[in-house]
């Protein structure tokens, strides 16, 4: 799908050095070398400066990286929808599935109601959490996959599907394991009380804004730092590498090995559900309305 030297040159700009990406890509660093001045060569850029502290991206470099991680992802997208078109989309639920959202849930549902679709398979797709390409995903919606599940309370992706809520989860806060609220198993809303805590921005999510209403009228000890509209991994990250406090939610306890969820003393919680696309098909809004129908619905899911 693209040119597999820019594997290499990933490689190295990720690494630092030809002997690091080399142990990465399992060739020489002789190899590796070979293959960077092959790239240079195909495109007559010159893409890295070797340096005694180790490899540098020249400004052209630091452009061809860019785009190249977008090609990488982008082929692999595309070859996920080509295997997919493999499937009968007749008789094939596509389910799609990332960190933040991922498909276990809809697998509780499809086991209590897979019955009443015997001639069904599921097929999951994977789409990746990125808080600048999250809403053109929601937009695949009934072309892409057929469903996913999640939380939402979204304006944007609310204006985008459909949503059966099926349960709720509650609203927490993450530290790195090193902060000194990390040891608590439990915290009250002054715990924070001088402390950054991360959060979206205002203006579209309904249980958020009222997060930072209270915060902001009732708890001005507690500073507010503005994350993207929609949270991906380079969130955890920011939270665990700068000592902040990052607002999350329960099912997302394992999302970054290096940060550690804590419940807080508050009733916040923000719904979770089924997500499907405005003008679903005819077997679509029949697993919709089985979903519904579910008496018990699976632990941890509650009817609204």
């Amino acid at each position: 799908m693209y040119n597999p030297l820019l594997n290499t040159f990933v490689a190295v700009a990720d690494c630092g050095s030809f002997t690091k990406a080399s142990e990465t890509l399992f060739i020489s660093p002789t190899a590796v070398m070979k293959q960077m001045n092959a790239l240079e060569k195909h495109l007559e850029l010159k893409l890295i400066e070797r340096t005694p502290s180790g490899i540098h991206l020249t400004q052209a470099g630091a452009v061809i990286y860019k785009e190249a991680k977008f090609m990488m992802e982008y082929s692999q997208k595309a070859i996920s929808r080509a295997k997919a078109a493999l499937y009968d989309y007749e008789t094939t639920f596509c389910v799609g599935t990332s960190m933040l959202n991922p498909a276990k849930p809809f697998m509780d549902l499809w086991y209590l109601v897979n019955q009443d679709f015997p001639a069904y398979k599921l097929h999951l797709v994977p789409f990746a959490d990125n808080h600048d390409g999250i809403l053109s995903e929601i937009e695949k919606l009934g072309e892409k996959f057929d469903f996913l599940i999640g939380v939402c309370d979204s304006k944007e992706w609310l204006s985008r599907c459909n949503f059966l809520p099926l349960g709720r989860y509650a609203k927490m806060v993450a530290v790195s394991r090193e902060h000194p609220l990390a040891s608590k198993t439990r915290i009250n809303i002054e715990d924070l009380y001088g402390e950054t805590l991360m959060m979206v921005r205002k203006g579209d999510s309904e249980t958020n804004d009222h997060i930072r209403r209270n915060l902001e009228e009732n708890h001005p000890e507690i500073h507010i730092e503005d994350t993207p509209q929609f949270y991906d991994l380079s969130v955890f990250n920011r939270c665990a590498e700068t000592g902040n406090v990052l607002l999350t939610i329960e099912c997302w306890r394992d999302v970054h090995p290096g940060l550690v969820s804590i419940p807080v003393n508050w009733d916040y919680s923000i719904p979770y559900g089924l997500l499907y696309s405005f003008d679903a098909p005819k077997d679509v809004l029949q697993f919709v309305e089985a979903v519904k129908n579910i008496r018990p619905l699976p632990e941890g899911m509650n009817s609204f």
